[in-house]
């Protein structure tokens, strides 16, 4: 089913689509966050990461009381827009080799993540009060207030020092490279007879 195929007629319908959407999405995230945990160099980051993983396991819980509560059985569909977000977030992550460039592009990647979480749990959410399921928006909200602490907790750990330490290291890095080239490039030029 997609986003606007003729399965999706009414509000109930789309809303459906959308929880499963999520679901989907929340699998996924469960099965990146080890990786990411692996590769973040930062202590603080790493930890943040850990306890993520945790909360995530709990947002798939809460949406299985979801589905439950609206007699469904749990299901995911396929999810375009979060497969391309982890993987260009693991692209990205095997392009660089500097260690703190790495921990920021790590934070960056998660935060893609969690603003498209945000947006589709404050949709499930007004939508879940608009076909009168107060008790199934109260689970949504409880997974949209973690995704924006953590969120916020990412913003966080990046503007007090991640991306500083990785501005610095990454311009050191690049001085020493050009040092280095301009040394080769002026032994090279020792042996060249000028014309």
């Amino acid at each position: 089913m997609g986003w606007f195929s003729e399965d999706i007629v009414t509000m109930e319908d789309l809303f459906q689509h959308t929880l499963q959407d999520i679901y989907y999405a929340e699998n996924q995230i469960q099965k990146a966050l080890p990786d990411m945990v692996e590769k973040a160099t930062d202590p603080e980051l790493k930890r943040g990461f850990k306890k993520h993983l945790v909360e995530t396991k709990g947002h798939i819980k809460r949406l299985e009381q979801v589905f439950k509560k609206l007699k469904k059985q749990p299901k995911g569909t396929k999810c375009p827009a979060i497969d391309g977000i982890i993987d260009e977030a693991n692209e990205i992550a095997g392009e660089v080799d500097d260690k703190m460039v790495l921990n920021a592009a790590l934070i960056a990647a998660a935060q893609a993540v969690e603003h498209y979480e945000i947006t589709r749990y404050g949709t499930l959410v007004a939508w879940a009060r608009t076909l009168g399921r107060a008790d199934v928006a109260k689970l949504l909200e409880a997974n949209l207030k973690q995704e924006k602490a953590t969120d916020k907790k990412l913003t966080g750990i990046a503007k007090k020092k991640i991306n500083r330490k990785a501005l610095v290291q990454g311009h050191a890095k690049k001085k020493k490279m050009v040092a280095r080239a301009e040394r080769d490039a002026a032994t090279l030029a020792v042996g060249i007879p000028s014309i």
